[in-house]
């Protein structure tokens, strides 16, 4: 059995073999039949069992995923797929993560609703989507030109209009908008950026893997006037963050 999208339906394909003699291993062309995609249905579910069963705490975070349609940040042949327990794949190496990290990185961000949110590793976008929910304006920083193309497609197919996404090199932050309420990385670093912790607002909240290719840990650091503090949650796995002040793209 093969399948694809077509549009809110995905189309599957079976084998004609009411015609076969017995015995016979050839198989009729394949007679193409559809079935609707739930997609309300699937992202209610993906909400209980995903991240409410797991002990989300924020019912904020819950609502903007359950608002946000997932499948509209995947490539057509994965939507089949967007609502499962899985990073999917979205093209130039990077993918659209796992349901749960989402909300693990959005509550521990947790952006308030007059926040300015800077984010580096816009991907499909979907990230950003929910964000968008939660917060005043999100300026999200892609280094692949194509992928930043798609996301803001995605982002005006969703109806977000409080995005902004730019090209560049994201370890650098984006200075002309600084300070920020909130920084969220998307990417693991081998370290945490100064440029990042530097543009960081009072009482600002930067959350950013930290940690080695293959194993990271979600890193939160927190402005107080002249202090920065730091501290450390759970364990994750990201696509490497590339750039001047993170890792070498061959690294």
């Amino acid at each position: 059995m093969a399948f694809g999208e077509c549009g809110r339906f995905v189309r599957y394909e079976a084998a004609n073999s009411s015609n076969l003699p017995c015995g016979t291993d050839r198989a009729e062309p394949a007679v193409p039949y559809y079935l609707p995609m739930d997609y309300p249905r699937l992202r209610a579910s993906m909400v209980a069992t995903q991240i409410t069963a797991r002990g989300m705490r924020d019912p904020g975070v819950s609502e903007a995923m359950q608002r946000v349609e997932r499948h509209l940040f995947v490539p057509p042949d994965q939507r089949p797929h967007a609502y499962e327990d899985r990073p999917l794949p979205i093209g130039d190496g990077q993918t659209i993560s796992q349901p749960y990290m989402v909300a693990v990185m959005t509550e521990a961000l947790a952006p308030a609703a007059d926040s300015l949110v800077l984010e580096i590793g816009t991907g499909s976008g979907y990230q950003s989507a929910v964000l968008a929910v939660l917060a005043a304006h999100v300026i999200s920083i892609e280094r692949h030109a194509t992928l930043a193309t798609r996301a803001t497609a995605n982002l005006e197919a969703a109806g977000v209009t409080n995005v902004e996404v730019l090209v560049g090199d994201g370890t650098e932050g984006y200075a002309p908008r600084a300070p920020y309420d909130r920084i969220l990385v998307t990417a693991g670093a081998p370290a945490v950026p100064e440029t990042l912790t530097s543009q960081l607002a009072d009482g600002g909240r930067l959350v950013i893997p930290v940690g080695p290719h293959g194993l990271q840990r979600v890193t939160i650091i927190e402005r107080r006037g002249g202090n920065v503090s730091r501290k450390e949650g759970e364990s994750c796995v990201f696509v490497p963050l590339v750039g001047r002040h993170g890792w070498a793209p061959d690294a």
